[in-house]
């Protein structure tokens, strides 16, 4: 079996969204011990910003120049990746509200890829993956940044509507509590939000990979 994941914190030490994907990560592991990790960090090394901008404007402008055929090549590497495994951990967190850039560069491209992009038909459908989210703030109902969170809501459209996948999702709030005196009080519920995202995660990387267990 063959797991992909995705990093996209610009940690290490100390991310979140990478300690919840590894835990995810461990629990698909002690039941595929055999199994293949890809692995793509775009926090530590991102994709060039510029090569959607040249293939789009290649597709959209006849008389632009053509783009490099680096850019051509990485999105079809990019899509090879996804399209090689048979579940996917995704570890994102939340930068200003919003997307980290490196991720929506890579969603970007893959929009290009022919059979990932809104013309394709979806072959990544049904398979299963863990999205492990970290957010330093809350965002949930009645707090007063509800409705901030514009990761959570765009990613589960992506990955889940676009390209099909079977979305399981751990996340974890509050995450600046520790090291922000004014989210002091908060500490409490930062700890919680943690514990239940490690456990989340476990849980859906155990189920991930029984969901794709060969029938016996």
């Amino acid at each position: 079996m063959h797991l992909f994941r995705l990093d996209a914190s610009i940690r290490v030490a100390g991310s979140v969204s990478r300690a919840l994907a590894d835990t995810a990560e461990h629990a698909w592991r002690a039941e595929r011990a055999d199994a293949i990790v890809t692995r793509r960090d775009l926090g530590l090394r991102p994709l060039p910003a510029d090569a959607w901008t040249s293939l789009t404007r290649t597709r959209l402008d006849p008389s632009a120049p053509p783009a490099p055929e680096a850019a051509a090549a990485l999105v079809t590497e990019l899509g090879a990746e996804l399209l090689a495994a048979d579940a996917y951990v995704f570890g994102v967190p939340l930068y200003n509200w919003n997307l980290p850039a490196q991720v929506k560069t890579w969603i970007d491209l893959l929009l290009l890829h022919p059979d990932l992009g809104p013309q394709g038909d979806q072959p990544l459908a049904g398979r299963p993956a863990v999205l492990a989210l970290s957010r330093g703030g809350g965002y949930g109902p009645g707090t007063p940044k509800e409705g901030w969170d514009h990761v959570t809501p765009y990613l589960g459209r992506i990955l889940g509507e676009v390209f099909g996948l079977d979305l399981h999702v751990a996340e974890a709030e509050l995450t600046l509590a520790d090291v922000s005196p004014a989210m002091a009080p908060l500490r409490g519920l930062a700890a919680e939000s943690l514990r239940n995202g490690h456990a989340n995660a476990a849980a859906h990387g155990r189920r991930v990979a029984e969901l794709i267990r060969p029938a016996a």
